[in-house]
């Protein structure tokens, strides 16, 4: 009587739907993604036009290579974004799943809009606000474009597509670009993994990962803004992300070896950071296959062996949990401490270096208020990667 019981408990339980063990936060990767939105958040507040800080008393102090490393690198940490979002996503999958083929699409399409919908929505709701008001900066600048058609392709992923017609959006709007290249790509990305064989998907991803810099170029240098934001250079930024999900599934690296992974990974980072002029001119132009190949090294190495929580980069890593929130709302904290210090000091910028520490202070704080106002949502949202069989959510 044993036996069969045995038998059928283990037939059970084969049936039931895999769940994976209880996520933790991975430290290394949440490092990663705080020094990638610092980058941006320091990048839009150092714009020659804000407050630089080659001008500033510090400036004077510092080398102009780390000036520039720490001011203008704002665009190549989106690619970094794009790269960990890949991983992630496709890890999740895998995870759940067992493979990319198998994906629930409900399912999916339900935790993606559960991550994202209630904070875009308040962000929004906040941007119109300010628009209608005529506050400038969010207020549109040019008869081309209305708070309405900001607002419309914002909620349809297709404000790369408006801007590339119109021009520059206005400041406290420009960062919804790179989301919109990671939902569009979200959308269809599924469909491939359940429409395609496995070997052609990987050949398709393959493909579309080492074609950045070509889909790049195919935008005309003159067409300013659609050549920064065109969306499948984005997406094969993703690609690469994807395709280092799919490796870790099927390798781990020795505890050498991911220590190996991670300095190659970190020097491709800081030789693109620190040195994007000679990568340029004598690497082919590179720079942004560095950024994309030195993430997928370090998520590999973080992945396979997690970094234990280190004293005193706590901070980053928090700004690492806290990237969507800090991305979305970031602007606000600089447009408003660029007015105020316009107001208090003119055009004086010697001191534009004693801000950059309280706006990180100010995203933050505003980044948590903002996260736990999403929770309170997501609380009252119902959350499909909960149920049995269902995905974490994303």
């Amino acid at each position: 009587m044993t036996t069969p019981l045995t038998t059928t408990n283990a037939s059970v339980q084969r049936a039931l739907p895999v769940q994976p063990p209880a996520r933790t936060r991975n430290f290394g990767i949440d490092c990663l993604r705080g020094l990638a939105i610092l980058l941006v958040i320091v990048h839009h507040l150092a714009l020659p036009f804000r407050l630089p800080l080659e001008p500033s008393l510090l400036g004077a102090w510092w080398p102009k290579r780390l000036v520039d490393a720490v001011s203008f690198n704002g665009y190549e940490a989106v690619f970094v974004f794009f790269v960990i979002s890949g991983f992630l996503i496709a890890t999740r999958i895998l995870e759940r799943d067992g493979e990319l083929a198998r994906v629930k699409l409900g399912r999916f399409y339900a935790a993606r809009a559960r991550r994202i919908l209630p904070l875009l929505g308040l962000v929004l709701a906040l941007l119109t606000t300010l628009a209608w008001l005529g506050v400038p900066d969010f207020a549109p600048e040019t008869d081309e474009q209305s708070t309405a058609g900001l607002l419309g392709t914002a909620l349809s992923f297709t404000f790369n597509w408006y801007e590339g017609r119109t021009g520059w959006a206005p400041a406290g709007w420009d960062v919804l670009w790179s989301l919109s290249i990671e939902e569009a790509f979200y959308l269809g990305f599924p469909l491939l993994c359940i429409w395609l064989p496995r070997r052609l998907l990987v050949a398709v991803l393959v493909l579309w990962a080492l074609g950045l810099s070509p889909l790049r170029d195919l935008v005309p240098k003159s067409e300013e803004v659609w050549r920064e934001k065109a969306y499948l250079p984005g997406m094969a930024a993703i690609a690469w992300g994807v395709l280092a999900a799919l490796l870790a599934r099927r390798w781990k690296p020795s505890a050498r070896q991911a220590r190996m992974l991670a300095l190659c990974g970190g020097l491709c980072l800081v030789a693109v950071l620190g040195w994007s002029d000679l990568v340029y001119r004598h690497l082919f132009k590179s720079g942004l296959y560095g950024m994309c190949i030195g993430a997928c090294l370090l998520l590999l190495a973080c992945h396979a062996h997690p970094v234990a929580p280190r004293r005193g980069l706590g901070w980053l890593a928090r700004m690492g949990e806290l990237s969507y929130e800090l991305y979305l709302s970031h602007m606000f904290v600089v447009l408003a401490v660029v007015a105020a210090y316009r107001a208090l000091l003119g055009e004086n910028q010697a001191w534009t270096f004693a801000v950059y520490l309280p706006v990180l202070v100010l995203c933050l704080a505003l980044a948590g208020v903002l996260a736990r106002l999403t929770a309170w949502l997501q609380a009252r949202w119902p959350d499909a990667s909960q149920a049995p069989g269902r995905m974490p959510r994303g």
